[in-house]
């Protein structure tokens, strides 16, 4: 089976996790405290915090804006099922905006087009490593005195006109999940330049403690509990994966776009009329997933074949409310999203795949597709 994506690990994290365990200190610790530093400095940022994945990242970010019962939160139906869950999570009511016909992202029409007086905040998914209209949207916010969250999920490496995607956000969460560019197993971050923010996000992901654990450990700090919380700590053996994934983080992407541009080259001359995922020419994709858009209802079918093959295609991006889950909330016309749900096809991304290997899974897409 050619998998959709494989981790990229080798001695380096290895060594890494060792001199962990024989640390004796395998929780939230010195490692995770230097993984936190090195990603602020990759996204931008002056703080990042980390926590056990993107979806709690997501809950944080929504406590720490505010966000509760009675409040709106509008996100894209278009996105993992977490963005959702993650308004439910915090206890306030999503609600589902379209996407661009061409990006599967929010622009500031479609954003606005469901705005209402009980719209708290805005959770901007930057689908598949491309960005949203993060100057405008933030702006809209801004002015009508809400949060803009940007669900970064899949963006890390992501650069726009050179700059790390979320640099300058109020509140980005990112995901270290296995099918991402970097992972650690599981884990998230949330990124702020806002002091405060940091430092109650720090206690919410500890119990809603006033000492953190490495800070208890060999003196007589006593600590407190200042509200109530959760445990969505990282692990330092997480850390110390992860503090060597970043330092491999560069050449991972380059890996990533040198496939990609290959996929490119394969797809233009045998599929020409193929929709392939195309960013916008300022952007710098991560290549989080390779996306194609298949024509006339036949997805499904040629990803079976595919399948079949031992291709490991998957269906591109789900609609959350076209899952039993959210089927029940009413929502406006989501046209843009039920046709990138039901027509878009990931293939195979992952480093080192060959030529040969992009040859065999572009062969069997054209067969498939004739």
């Amino acid at each position: 089976m050619l998998p959709i994506i494989q981790p990229v690990f080798g001695p380096e994290e290895e060594a890494a996790v060792l001199a962990v365990l024989r640390s004796g200190w395998v929780a939230q610790g010195p490692q995770v405290a230097e993984f936190e530093r090195k990603l602020a400095l990759v996204a931008g940022a002056q703080y990042a915090v980390a926590v056990t994945s993107a979806t709690t990242g997501l809950h944080l970010a929504l406590v720490v804006a505010g966000i509760g019962p009675g409040d709106e939160v509008i996100v894209p139906s278009l996105s993992f099922i977490a963005s959702t869950n993650a308004v439910w999570m915090a206890g306030a009511t999503p609600v589902f905006a379209d996407v661009d016909a061409e990006l599967p992202i929010v622009t500031p029409e479609s954003v606005a087009a469901v705005w209402t007086n009980r719209t708290r905040a805005v959770l901007a998914v930057h689908q598949l490593g491309v960005p949203c209209e993060r100057g405008v949207l933030r702006h809209m916010c801004q002015e009508r005195g809400t949060r803009l969250i940007e669900d970064a999920a899949c963006a890390l490496g992501t650069l726009v006109d050179g700059k790390p995607l979320a640099q300058g956000a109020d509140l980005a969460v990112f995901s270290f999940h296995p099918r991402k560019v970097l992972t650690m197993g599981e884990g998230g971050a949330v990124t702020t330049d806002d002091a405060a923010l940091a430092e109650r996000l720090r206690r919410l992901r500890n119990h809603g403690m006033t000492v953190a654990a490495d800070a208890r450990h060999g003196n007589a700090a006593r600590e407190g509990f200042a509200e109530p919380a959760w445990n969505y700590r990282l692990t330092d053996i997480q850390g110390a994966i992860g503090c060597v994934q970043l330092d491999r983080l560069d050449a991972i992407l380059v890996e990533r776009q040198r496939v990609w541009q290959g996929y490119r080259a394969r797809l233009h001359a045998r599929l020409p009329h193929l929709r392939v995922l195309t960013p916008p020419p300022q952007v710098r994709w991560n290549v989080q997933t390779g996306c194609v858009r298949i024509a006339d209802g036949k997805r499904d079918a040629v990803l079976k074949l595919l399948n079949d093959q031992g291709i490991g295609a998957r269906r591109g991006i789900l609609a959350a409310h076209l899952e039993p889950a959210w089927a029940h909330l009413p929502h406006v016309a989501l046209p843009h999203s039920e046709a990138w749900a039901h027509d878009s096809l990931a293939l195979p991304v992952f480093h080192g795949m060959t030529g040969e290997q992009q040859d065999e899974v572009v062969a069997a897409l054209a067969a498939a597709l004739s």
